[in-house]
């Protein structure tokens, strides 16, 4: 009869659990009976109409940013590994300044950029003649000053997430794109970057989490996000800490979903891999293979 195994006993953990669950326990209760809170003004603003309208223009501003930044982190991305010592520059001082420079400056410089340009036009330098010309504040407006800004901060991360992708993928597979007659950029589209974005999606996925927080940014020029709609109600009705309860629970919601598609995402990428590697023969099979043929 086989010795009966003990099973360890992890007392440690479930007194750290203990602890944990009565410090949240105290927290909400804390909270939950505060009398300077008034719960009943959180629950009216939750869904209310400019509260559901800031978050569908946070969820849109968020998305189309991530698209202009993603788009840009390519080029420069590309740059940074250019065999051209200028592009690797260009994309070397991109990076450089625009990871360097915090966001909330760069929304302020682009949201006032009528201030030092009241006019923005297309045309030849040094003639003065313009093919387009409009006012500054009209081509910005703060939900396009808003993108602009956060796609050029975020752009310079996905420049560097998709360079360490690039450069993940083994020189093996660009000889043999090579060997195979494919253009540069066939192997990029078809080799290659499958490849990268197995090593890209995690990071990538973090920055966008990120930048649907940076959002929040976009309020110091009124850019129509969540945050700014829920200023705007407190500015009248002067329950600052509920409304911006109110916007952190949309903010929590919006986050937790964008992880949960992130985590769908990198289990398909992760899946397909594997997929892959069970179906590529192994070397000896190869060999055994040829043997067998001789």
């Amino acid at each position: 009869m086989p010795d009966a195994v003990a099973v360890k006993r992890h007392y440690g953990r479930w007194l750290s659990v203990a602890i944990l669950a009565a410090i949240a326990l105290g927290a909400i209760k804390s909270l939950a009976e505060n009398p300077q809170l008034e719960w009943d003004v959180v629950a009216q603003y939750l869904f209310d109409g400019l509260i559901l309208e800031g978050l569908a223009q946070t969820v849109i501003l968020a998305l189309i940013s991530m698209l202009a930044a993603t788009a840009i982190g390519l080029i420069f991305g590309f740059f940074r590994l250019s065999s051209n010592p200028v592009l690797r520059t260009v994309g070397s001082l991109y990076i450089w300044v625009f990871r360097s420079v915090p966001a909330l400056i760069q929304i302020l410089f682009w949201g006032n950029l009528a201030l030092f340009a009241p006019r923005l036009g297309l045309g030849i330098p040094g003639t003065g003649w313009n093919l387009v010309s409009a006012p500054t504040n009209d081509v910005l407006s703060p939900f396009a000053a808003s993108i602009v800004a956060l796609a050029l901060a975020n752009g310079a991360y996905l420049a560097e997430i998709i360079r360490s992708g690039l450069l993940s993928v083994d020189e093996g597979q660009h000889l043999a794109s090579s060997a195979l007659g494919l253009t540069w950029w066939q192997a990029q589209r078809k080799v290659i970057l499958p490849q990268a974005l197995r090593v890209m999606v995690p990071p990538a996925g973090n920055q966008f989490i990120t930048l649907l927080k940076e959002t929040s940014l976009v309020s110091v020029i009124a850019g129509g996000d969540i945050l700014s709609k829920a200023e705007n109600i407190s500015g009248y009705n002067l329950r600052t800490i509920e409304l911006l309860i109110v916007a952190a629970v949309w903010y929590l919601l919006v986050t937790s979903a964008a992880t949960l598609a992130q985590t769908f995402i990198e289990r398909r990428s992760s899946r397909g891999h594997t997929q892959q590697r069970r179906k590529a023969p192994s070397p000896e099979s190869t060999m055994n293979e040829k043997e067998v043929t001789l």
